[in-house]
């Protein structure tokens, strides 16, 4: 079962069971998904499924972090939910040793020896984790590149 089917088939699950936040996140998640298909004029995959539900999880983020600054907890409460909510249909996050391996991994492909190699580093490191069935945040990388080559 893909992802897309996945989150249509809890939405369905989810409307039956009358849970308003989890129906309300899923079928925003959903349009966003249709939106993305409707741009590709075809079926996602699951990588592409992938990174617009990572996109939504960072957007939540992003938007917990400002609602937190603006004084405003029980609004950053319900984006954490959401963002909780979606991490679920997520790829499992890579650990720092996975991090740091892939970067070394990349590091050693690319010849890079400087921050001026960053951008070729990052883009080895981040196939090598995506290959190997993990998520990791790009900024989480780039941390780790940049440490590795500074």
């Amino acid at each position: 079962m893909t992802l897309v089917e996945r989150i249509t088939q809890d939405l369905t699950a989810a409307m039956k069971a009358q849970d308003a936040a989890r129906t309300s996140t899923l079928r925003m998640a959903k349009a966003a998904l249709m939106n993305k298909q409707i741009d590709k004029h075809g079926d996602l995959d699951d990588a592409e499924a992938a990174r617009v539900v990572q996109s939504l999880v960072k957007q939540r983020e992003d938007a917990a972090g400002q609602y937190a600054q603006a004084g405003r907890p029980e609004l950053a409460e319900k984006e954490r939910a959401e963002m909780a909510l979606l991490k679920v249909y997520l790829p499992a996050e890579a650990t720092d040793d996975e991090i740091a391996a892939a970067v070394d991994q990349a590091v050693n492909e690319t010849g890079a020896v400087s921050a001026k190699d960053m951008g070729k580093a990052m883009k080895a490191a981040l196939a090598a984790l995506a290959a190997a069935g993990s998520g990791a945040d790009g900024k989480r990388v780039s941390e780790a590149v940049r440490k590795r080559l500074g």
